[in-house]
Order: structure tokens, then C-alpha cells, then sequence
């Protein structure tokens, strides 16, 4: 099969196209030919220095994928083969999904929304699950609280303000001016320029802080909180001493690694399906042009998520 790999670590122009082993499904496994692939922040985080868990080159990239169950192992008893399904497999470890074929825990894996095309559906599972496991489980978002998101316009950010608007809350996002219309479009309450507003100064009395960038945005972001408020990190390298600097203001901080989860990730088809949530793609490029992908990514001028389509048998992509 056809799949990106890369031999060391660097830019991207370390990606290449290879041939790659067919994979054979295991025990409560299943075989995905994926039709389409999610492309994240942390594909390139994981490119140049192996990510968190120091992932050994060779690598093979990728976590979200949408696609058709081709061939189940022994035990499974979710899926057929003609099942169209998306999902995250083995995050926090590589899946590999930027290829031909996966082979994927079954348990990671739900059924694709009717409504969405693989190119769609490819873009919800690590952005989602990271909104969804940010505000639901960790910081259990209700009904009435103010929730700030930063990067608001982002992959896991405009996710993210749906989800906290249809758990109830008042939502708040920081975002570029030129991107301001379109996170109000997505339900936001306020929305904040951070090139010409210190959001820190102009925000107050906020439950809950979605952090995705990390950096001084963590400690300026405690400022913001009423009495036992939370931050939730997805990106700070210094959570030990964003937690002691939240425990002596009195509020909280965590961060967070999103996690494989079926459980949420039926709840994001749910709330796909009725309406409330809805995916932004902002580019579609084929598999080969995964470092025209990263590089696009990587320049931070993007709106939701970038997809890699994997071509079909005789070119039809969806």
C-alpha cells in the first residue's frame, strides 16, 4: 500500500510518499481503507521532534481517519466489512492513518455520520475528542458558565465553542479580527481580537479556559478566572508550574492529552447528526501533498482543519 513516511526528524520536507505492508487486523482489530485523513498540530510536533512519548523515526504520521471497514479480526463483533466508520486510533501513539489502510482497535472506531463525507468526518476526531475531553471530562462544563476558548477559529477551537454552546455555556473566543464573523457564526458570545486586546484584562468572572496554544497564554489566562475556575492546557510545556501559580490564586489548572475514546467519540456523531456541531475544512489536498499540508498548517493562517484524501480504486476520492 501506499502511505507517508519519513527516515529522521525535521521539516517537511522529510515526508515522503512509500510503500508500506498491507496491514492484517488482529485480535478485536479491524481493517480501514481510509478514504480521508485529519491533519493536526501535533503531526507536525511529532515530524520534527518525535512528540511527547519520543516516537523513534521511522514515523508514520497521522491519528484521525474516516473510511470503510474492508476486513474485521477475531473477536470483533461492532463492525462488517462495508462499515463506514472514523475515529482516532491508538492516540496517544501513532496510528499511521495518513496511508492507504489502518488497522485500528475496533473499540476506536464508531460509525460515520450519514450526513458527513469522509473528507468531513476525517476532520473531526482529534479536534473534537480534544473539546469534547477538555470541557466535558475535565473541566465538566454545565449549563451557565462562562467558557473561554483561545485560537477560537482553529481545528480544535471552533469545535470547541459548539460543544461548550451546546452544553449551555456562555461562550467567549479569541480570534484574529478577520475571523471574527466566523466564530460568532458558530455560536460564540463574545469574541476577543488578541493582536489589539489583552484578553486578560478585558475578560473576568470566566468557569473555564480552553488553552491551545500554550506559552504565556496559560498564566495570563488564570487572571481570568472566578474562585475555582479551571484552565485547561492542550499545549503548555510547564504545567507543574502553571498548576502552583493556579493553587496559590485559587483556581485550578490541568493539562491534557487527548485520549482514543469511543464513548466520545459517539457523542460528537450525536451531536454532529442533530445539528449542533458542525466541521469547518479549510483545505483538501491529496495524500502526496502532505508537505504542502504541514507547511500550510504550520503557518497558523488556517480556519478548522486541513484533510488529506486517500485516492480510490480507479482515482474517486470522497
Amino acid at each position: 500500500m501506499r502511505a507517508i513516511g519519513q527516515d529522521t526528524f525535521g521539516g517537511s520536507e522529510v515526508l515522503k510518499v512509500v510503500e508500506a505492508e498491507k496491514p492484517v487486523p488482529g485480535p478485536a482489530e479491524v481493517l480501514v481503507r481510509v478514504h480521508a485523513a485529519g491533519v493536526n498540530p501535533t503531526d507536525w510536533w511529532h515530524r520534527s521532534t518525535g512528540g511527547l512519548a519520543g516516537t523513534a523515526a521511522p514515523v508514520r504520521l497521522g491519528w484521525d481517519l474516516s473510511g470503510v471497514v474492508e476486513e474485521v479480526g477475531p473477536g470483533v463483533t461492532l463492525f462488517q466489512p462495508g462499515d463506514e466508520v472514523f475515529g482516532m486510533p491508538r492516540s496517544p501513539l501513532p496510528a499511521g492513518a495518513y496511508a492507504e489502510y489502518v488497522a485500528s482497535p475496533a473499540r476506536h472506531l464508531t460509525r460515520k455520520p450519514a450526513g458527513l463525507t469522509h473528507t468531513e468526518a476525517a476532520a473531526v476526531p482529534l479536534a473534537g475528542l480534544t473539546a469534547w475531553q477538555a470541557l466535558v471530562d475535565t473541566a465538566q462544563v454545565r449549563e451557565g458558565q462562562r467558557v473561554l476558548i483561545h485560537a477560537a477559529a482553529g481545528g480544535v477551537g471552533h469545535l470547541a465553542v459548539q460543544i461548550a454552546k451546546a452544553r449551555g455555556a456562555y461562550v467567549i473566543g479569541t480570534a484574529s479580527a478577520a475571523k471574527h464573523d466566523f466564530v460568532r457564526g458558530l455560536g460564540a458570545d463574545e469574541v476577543i481580537d488578541y493582536r489589539t486586546t489583552d484578553f486578560a484584562e478585558a475578560v473576568r468572572d470566566v468557569d473555564v479556559v480552553v488553552d491551545t496554544i500554550g506559552g504565556e497564554y496559560g498564566p495570563r489566562s488564570l487572571r481570568t478566572l472566578r474562585p475555582g475556575g479551571i484552565v485547561v492546557s492542550l499545549a503548555s510545556p510547564g504545567e507543574a508550574a502553571l498548576a502552583e501559580e493556579a493553587e496559590r490564586l485559587g483556581v485550578r489548572a490541568q493539562f491534557m492529552i487527548v485520549e482514543s475514546d469511543q464513548a466520545g467519540m459517539r457523542e460528537l456523531a450525536a451531536l454532529v447528526e442533530s445539528g449542533a456541531v458542525k466541521v469547518r475544512v479549510d483545505t483538501v489536498l491529496p495524500l502526496e501533498d502532505v508537505a504542502k499540508a504541514h507547511e500550510l498548517g504550520e503557518s497558523g493562517r488556517t480556519t478548522g482543519k486541513i484533510v488529506l484524501t486517500v485516492a480510490q480504486a480507479g482515482g474517486v476520492t470522497d
